[in-house]
């Protein structure tokens, strides 16, 4: 398919061909949710175990009579109640890395940018070079496209500088490089922005 390419100034600058296999694929719920799902938990990190009763070295002996000592008929020092003794009821390590199949995640990801195209909420640019990498140029180019609250936009290998150096004080935009797209973050945003060298990079990634 052909998508028209226009430049920071709103301005067109010609067409791109998007490969029909990476943009054209019909987006499922269901492969969307599973990759978003593995994805949220990947992210999170385990708790540092406590020691718990059977973690903890001191002695398992009756310390005490049963009777006549005036307090309570303790067992062991292990006893949560005890200083040193183990923890009750302490946080223990989970395991958060779930698997899930590469071409299950390939197949989410391309789900994902044929969302965007099919909802009419992705743009092409040219380039993304701004003047001195001011964010208030940057910002007039921005309302001239009239784009959404929260915008992502995927460069090529790596992010161009001087469009990072401005979009850094700008709230509601977020900038990634091609290896970093994935289907949370494009899900998320309200208008995706692409490159030419952000194509590129995509379909030779997934293509691969």
């Amino acid at each position: 398919m052909k998508v028209k390419v226009q430049t920071l100034d709103a301005k067109e600058n010609g067409d791109i061909e998007l490969n029909d296999e990476i943009f054209g694929v019909e987006a499922r719920a269901d492969i969307l949710h599973r990759v978003i799902t593995w994805q949220l938990e990947k992210r999170r990190a385990t708790a540092r175990g406590a020691r718990e009763r059977s973690d903890v070295a001191r002695t398992g002996k009756k310390f005490g009579n049963q009777k006549g000592g005036g307090t309570a008929r303790h067992g062991n020092r292990r006893a949560p109640n005890f200083v040193g003794g183990g923890k009750a009821h302490g946080p223990r390590v989970r395991d958060f890395n779930p698997s899930l199949n590469k071409k299950i995640r390939t197949l989410g990801l391309k789900m994902a940018l044929s969302d965007k195209i099919a909802n009419g909420s992705l743009i092409v640019m040219d380039n993304l070079a701004v003047e001195n990498g001011k964010t208030k140029v940057l910002a007039a180019s921005l309302a001239k496209l009239g784009l959404g609250h929260r915008t992502l936009v995927i460069d090529g290998a790596q992010v161009e500088q001087s469009f990072a150096l401005a979009a850094s004080n700008l709230i509601g935009v977020d900038a990634l490089p091609a290896i970093g797209a994935n289907v949370y973050d494009i899900v998320k945003a309200e208008t995706l922005v692409l490159t030419r060298a952000g194509v590129e990079q995509l379909e030779a990634r997934l293509n691969g």
